[in-house]
């Protein structure tokens, strides 16, 4: 398990840099995660990455017995507009997502939503996320057959709108508004796009 996460955690660094600060938390009965914070000053963007959720494989909720080696694996990844608003109070819920399939027993796969049932972040118009295809800002992270490779899962804050659209007409309807109305997903006081 600790070699897995050095692994995540050195893709992680080549991807995004040095974190600038991480923090620890362990709810009862599950593994501890760990949200390291990289800063991109040239983007003007803070990213946020979740680290411990990849050490054991997501679980089918409908399998008899979990598998300990196989099964997707995946982490967490959000960014940012830095300086708009409290977005560092945005660990504890982006732990407690990590934690989901540990504590719910979910497999977290893209076009997903999950919810903290409460604002990200002090203020913050989102209590949820969709979570996205994996590839982009930090590459997939092949691990020793028989194991599943690490993904990292970029989340989109939703609004709560957002999120109920979303759920009557699907994560591509959604993306494909977002991307229609030029909405500015890492920007953290952004309002809900407008849906009909």
């Amino acid at each position: 398990m600790g070699e897995i996460l050095a692994l995540v955690e050195a893709r992680l660094r080549t991807a995004l840099g040095e974190p600038d600060a991480r923090a620890a938390i362990t709810f009862l009965g599950t593994d501890r995660i760990e949200v390291l914070r990289f800063v991109d000053a040239d983007a003007g963007l803070v990213r946020y990455a979740t680290l411990g959720m990849s050490a054991q494989p997501m679980a089918d909720p409908t399998a008899a017995l979990a598998d300990p080696v196989k099964g997707p694996r995946a982490e967490l990844v959000l960014s940012v507009r830095a300086g708009l608003a409290e977005t560092d109070k945005v660990l504890r819920p982006l732990a407690v997502l990590a934690a989901t399939p540990q504590v719910e027993g979910v497999v977290v796969a893209p076009g997903a939503s999950l919810d903290v049932g409460e604002p990200l972040w002090p203020g913050a118009p989102f209590s949820s996320v969709l979570v996205a295809e994996s590839g982009g800002l930090v590459e997939d992270l092949e691990l020793d057959e028989p194991m599943d490779p690490v993904r990292f899962l970029p989340l989109l804050p939703m609004t709560s709108n957002e999120a109920a659209w979303k759920r009557v007409h699907g994560a591509q309807a959604l993306e494909e508004r977002w991307l229609a109305n030029g909405t500015d997903l890492r920007d953290p006081l952004r309002r809900s796009v407008t849906l009909d």
